[in-house]
C-alpha cells in the first residue's frame, strides 16, 4: 500500500499551523521578536530585566491517558500528562534563557461524566510533586494554584495546560536572531532513561499525538470510546492503525499505549549547566515541539539548515510510521523523529555541550550544520536520513 499523503492536516491538525501565523503577524512580538517565546518589558520597570508569560498543554495526549485508564485502570498515566504541561512550558522558556523562580498555574477542564475525583485528585497531586522534583532538580518552580472547570458542553473527557511566569536580565536572552550561518547544530536525545528519570523514555514528547493516536491503535477503539475522537471526522482516519493498548513493544518492554504516554522530558538540568558555563556562546536554542524537525524554519535569518546526521529513529516512531504508512517527509514534520533539543553555536565548545549531557545519560551529538540559504529572505531545512532526503521551506 502506497503512503499516506497529509495525514495530520486531515485529521484536523495543522504542524505549520500557517492560519495561526497569519491571524497573529500583525501582533506585538516583544522586544526580542527573533527569541524563542515571546518577550515583553519587565513587570517591576527595571530597565535592564524582562518578563516571560507563557503558557501550554499536554494536547491530545490527555485522550489517550484517558484511554489507557480506562483499559487498564492505571492512574499513573496521569501523573505522566501532567509533566507533559509543565515540560512543554518549561523548556520552551529555557531556549531564551530563563532559569530563574519561575511562578507555575495550572488549568485542568474535564468532562465529569468521564473524569472522576480520583483521576482530578491524581492530576492535582503531580502539578506539586513534579513542580518540586523540578525544584530540586535546579528550576525553582512555585506553585500559585490553579482553575478546575467542568465544561461537559466543550471537553469530551480532559485538557490539562498549565501557566507560568518569571523575569530575567534582557542581557541573558538566548536570541534566535543570533544563529549564524557557520554554526553547528547540537541534538540531545529525547530517547533512553536520563539520570534523573524514573523509568526509559520513548522519546514521543508531546505533539503529534493525533495522528500517533488514530495511526496506531486499531479499529475497534472506534465504537468503544466515541469521545476520544471528532465525530465530523471520517470514519476510516479513526483509529486505523494495527494495535491494542496493551500489545507489548517487547525491544522497549512497554506497551504501545505506554510507550505512546511516555512523558515529555525535560532538559532542565543539562540547559542550566550549560548556559552557566556557555550563555554568551549559544545563538540559538530550538525545542522541536510543533512542527517537528522543521521547528527552526521560524527561527534565525536567511538560514539553511542542513541536518545529516541524525540519531537512529526510535522504536515508537518505527511503530507510528509502519502503522499509519505515514509518509516519511510529513513524519519528520510532525514529530521530533528522536532529539526534541537544538544548541546553535560554534563547533569549538560542541564536545563541551555533548559532554555535559552525557553526565545527565543524554545523548548528544552534532546532527548538522547552518549554511547560507539560496533564498533571499527565506529559512529552508534539508533533512538527509535513511528514509531519503526532504526539503522543506
Amino acid at each position: 500500500m502506497a503512503e499516506n499523503n497529509n495525514l495530520y492536516s486531515q485529521l484536523g491538525v495543522s504542524s505549520k499551523k500557517e492560519d495561526l501565523h497569519e491571524a497573529i503577524k500583525d501582533v506585538d512580538k516583544g522586544i526580542f521578536p527573533g527569541a524563542f517565546c515571546k518577550i515583553v518589558e519587565d513587570i517591576a520597570g527595571k530597565k535592564d530585566y524582562c518578563s516571560i508569560f507563557h503558557e501550554d498543554g499536554a494536547g491530545t495526549k490527555s485522550s489517550l491517558a484517558y484511554m489507557y485508564y480506562r483499559e487498564t485502570g492505571d492512574l499513573s498515566v496521569f501523573n505522566g500528562i501532567v509533566q507533559d504541561a509543565i515540560v512543554m512550558n518549561i523548556d520552551d522558556i529555557l531556549c531564551v534563557g530563563a532559569t530563574g523562580n519561575i511562578f507555575l498555574s495550572n488549568t485542568i477542564a474535564r468532562n465529569a461524566k468521564f473524569i472522576t475525583g480520583d483521576i482530578i485528585s491524581t492530576i492535582i497531586k503531580e502539578y506539586e510533586s513534579y513542580s518540586k522534583k523540578l525544584s530540586s532538580l535546579g528550576l525553582k518552580i512555585i506553585t500559585c494554584g490553579g482553575e478546575t472547570e467542568d465544561l461537559g458542553d466543550l471537553v469530551k473527557t480532559l485538557s490539562l495546560f498549565a501557566s507560568i511566569f518569571t523575569r530575567m536580565k534582557k542581557e541573558d536572552v538566548i536570541d534566535a536572531n543570533n544563529i549564524s550561518k557557520s554554526d553547528i547544530i547540537i541534538g540531545l536525545a529525547g530517547f533512553g532513561k536520563a539520570s534523573y528519570e524514573d523509568e526509559y523514555n520513548t522519546g514521543i514528547g508531546s505533539n503529534g499525538l493525533t495522528l500517533a493516536r488514530h495511526g496506531t491503535l486499531n479499529h475497534d477503539y472506534y465504537k468503544k470510546y466515541p469521545e476520544c475522537y471528532d465525530q465530523n471526522t471520517d470514519k476510516d482516519l479513526i483509529f486505523f492503525g494495527r494495535y491494542k493498548l496493551t500489545d507489548m513493544i517487547n525491544e522497549i518492554n512497554l506497551t504501545v499505549g505506554k510507550a505512546l504516554l511516555s512523558p515529555t522530558r525535560t532538559y532542565a538540568p543539562v540547559l542550566i549547566e550549560v548556559l552557566k558555563n556557555y550563555r554568551k556562546d549559544i545563538h540559538g536554542i530550538i525545542h522541536n515541539t510543533g512542527g517537528g524537525q522543521t521547528k527552526s524554519l521560524n527561527f534565525g535569518k536567511n538560514i539553511k539548515y542542513v541536518k545529516n546526521n541524525l540519531f537512529p529513529l526510535p522504536k515508537i516512531f518505527q511503530i507510528i510510521q509502519q502503522s499509519s504508512e505515514t509518509n516519511w517527509k510529513e513524519m519528520y514534520s510532525v514529530f521530533n523523529m528522536g532529539h526534541r533539543l537544538e544548541l546553535y553555536c560554534d563547533e569549538s565548545i560542541a564536545k563541551e555541550i555533548i559532554n555535559i549531557a552525557k553526565k545527565f545519560d543524554i545523548e548528544g551529538k552534532i546532527i548538522g550544520q547552518c549554511e547560507k540559504s539560496p533564498i533571499t529572505d527565506k529559512n529552508i531545512i534539508e533533512i538527509q536520513s535513511k528514509f531519503g532526503s526532504f526539503n522543506y521551506s
